[in-house]
């Protein structure tokens, strides 16, 4: 028996070990120069992937792709505002589940950088900052105030309960954590980004921290703190941009924390954005062979469904289109692309090892949607919500609402034609008289202003139906609040007593639709059409005709369309559709007559 006892303890604590991660202990470090994996030097190879951008269920075969493409890391930002949409009320299931997007990632054998901000721009709604945040009127973001930084310390606790134990010396695959994201470029309160960097401690993270800005050295200054390893992010010149770097911080290793293999596109523009593969290629081999670490942003950029894209503002306002296709190695239906197999050549070519590449996944099914003709209609004016009421105009977060569309209603008192000013539309505002279209106010086209007809009878109803395109996520404009966010003048008098509708298309809402026989009346409207599938498949919807407004196919918020392009179609996920029978709502601001639509696989 007690032989039993000698020889079976210390296998019983092998075992042990083994199971608990301390047999093997893992680690990542810098030092020298250099990080070093579990000891040896290693040369970071990322692409940069969203866990919200893409259906949980896809979510392993987008990062074989990565494994297959020769990458050995993967990048994603955590979204504070989709796991925080109400104050204290947090989301880590379904497709937010970004602790098993992590433990996934590992499972192919990937390491992972976490960007958990709480900033993340991203051409995301904020930047991923909650919109309750501006319900305070006079809040600052981005630095020490006291009411945002409560609001940061409770999120960044309650992220530490969900990571800090996938961390790599704890047995996960997380390396590296970013600080803030391109701070340089909005501020230089550099006690914020050290309070930051405590606050992670604090909660739990120990893995190495970084900071990310464009190279120029007034960036780098601004943006980076004490305790954080600099990186630079940059599109092209790649030599250039690493000698900026080695200028500012010597004795340190060389990262791209983002090197753009691609760009983002807005409403309006004549075409997708995208980077010229002969340029990509000449940087990527560069990098690769001077043993410069980099995260290919993006890898595979994923879709912007629901309400989440976000915009920016250079001389005027521009909202950021629903794909973020981003021309990256993956297309936006996750299939590889000339520049996956491009770069795959030269990440295989550089490889030490002898072990070949992993084999690309095969591909997803797709599927042709039938061309449905829509039977079923609801008008927005007889679908509207119980209304709350206001003195004058409020922006949508003072009502509590983050997302979507917002109706204000008010009987002309008063003054009843001649110039209709609206202090601001945020973001594209249809203006109704008696329920008749009077005209539209466009911020992308700085409009705030259109005139009533003198016809216009006393007493009459105003409408004025707002669509929030996206929160500015970048630059010194953050602060970007939606719906109607100061007042609505008439010939000079402001209007007041107004009834507020807060169309938030949320599914609760979309359940209550009354749906009847499709006519071909103009006005806002839902539409319905059922079809049937002989099998599911990635898809991408037509919606070429519509006017302007937003796609669900089986209660998932595909994303919002708009007729003056470039976007044209909708990604259906495969995931989303069923063998059998679907459904696909659509919304329109212009509602009649009905076009029909259809979905291709290509």
């Amino acid at each position: 028996m007690n032989r039993l006892l000698i020889w079976s303890f210390p296998t019983i604590l092998a075992a042990l070990l083994c199971s608990s991660g301390l047999a093997q202990t893992r680690s990542f470090q810098i030092s020298k120069g250099q990080f070093f994996l579990n000891g040896s030097p290693v040369q970071i190879i990322s692409g940069e992937l969203h866990y919200p951008r893409i259906p949980r269920e896809y979510w392993k075969d987008r990062l074989l792709k990565a494994r297959a493409m020769g990458l050995n890391t993967v990048c994603t930002y955590i979204f504070w505002n989709a796991h925080e949409a109400k104050p204290g009320e947090f989301d880590f299931s379904g497709n937010l589940d970004v602790a098993t997007f992590i433990k996934t990632a590992q499972e192919v054998g990937l390491n992972v950088i976490i960007r958990p901000g709480p900033y993340v721009c991203t051409e995301w709604d904020f930047g991923g900052l909650p919109p309750w945040l501006l319900k305070t009127p006079d809040i600052r973001l981005r630095c020490l105030d006291p009411r945002y930084m409560e609001a940061v310390r409770r999120y960044i606790r309650r992220l530490g309960r969900e990571l800090a134990g996938l961390q790599i010396d704890r047995g996960g695959p997380i390396i590296l954590l970013q600080v803030e994201n391109e701070y340089g470029s909005y501020g230089n309160d550099q006690a914020y980004t050290a309070e930051l960097a405590r606050i992670y401690r604090d909660a739990g993270f120990t893995v190495p921290m970084y900071t990310s800005d464009g190279s120029d050295a007034a960036r780098l200054e601004a943006g980076s703190i004490e305790g954080a390893l600099p990186v630079v992010n940059f599109g092209e010149g790649p030599e250039q941009q690493f000698a900026n770097l080695s200028a500012f911080r010597t004795g340190i290793p060389l990262m791209s924390g983002e090197y753009w293999c691609g760009w983002f596109t807005h409403w309006g523009d004549d075409r997708f954005g995208s980077a010229q593969l002969s340029r990509v290629k000449a940087d990527v081999a560069w990098m690769l062979q001077t043993g410069k670490s980099f995260n290919l942003y993006m890898f595979h950029g994923g879709t912007n469904f629901g309400f989440s894209a976000g915009a920016n503002f250079s001389d005027h306002y521009e909202a950021d289109v629903t794909s973020y296709d981003y021309d990256a190695p993956l297309d936006e239906a996750g299939r590889p692309t000339e520049k996956f197999y491009a770069l795959r050549d030269l990440i295989r070519a550089q490889k030490t090892d002898a072990r070949p590449l992993p084999e690309i996944p095969p591909p997803l099914p797709q599927a042709e949607i039938p061309s449905l003709t829509f039977a079923g209609k609801a008008r927005l004016f007889s679908s509207l919500p119980q209304p709350a009421h206001a003195v004058q105009v409020q922006s949508m977060e003072m009502f509590g609402q983050n997302t979507g569309y917002i109706l204000y209603r008010t009987i002309l008192v008063g003054p009843h034609s001649g110039k209709l000013v609206v202090t601001e539309p945020h973001d594209y505002a249809v203006v109704f008289i008696n329920g008749v279209r009077m005209g539209s106010l466009d911020r992308t086209r700085s409009e705030t202003t259109l005139n009533l007809p003198p016809e216009t009878p006393p007493h009459a109803t105003l409408d004025i139906l707002v669509e929030a395109l996206g929160r500015i996520n970048f630059g010194p404009r953050l602060i970007d609040r939606k719906g109607i966010t100061e007042r609505v003048d008439l010939d000079g008098v402001t209007l007041m007593n107004w009834q507020v509708f807060l169309l938030t298309m949320d599914p609760i809402y979309l359940r209550g639709l009354k749906f009847a026989n499709s006519d071909s009346s103009s006005g806002p409207a839902f539409f319905r059409a059922r079809f049937s599938l002989p099998a599911a498949g990635d898809s991408f919807l037509n919606i070429e005709g519509w006017e302007k407004g937003v796609v669900w196919v089986n209660g998932h918020n595909l994303g919002r369309y708009w007729s003056i392009g470039p976007q044209r179609r909708l990604y259906v996920p495969g995931v989303w559709l069923s063998k059998g029978s679907n459904e696909v709502i659509l919304f329109d601001l212009a509602g009649g007559p009905a076009h029909t639509i259809a979905g291709s696989a290509n």
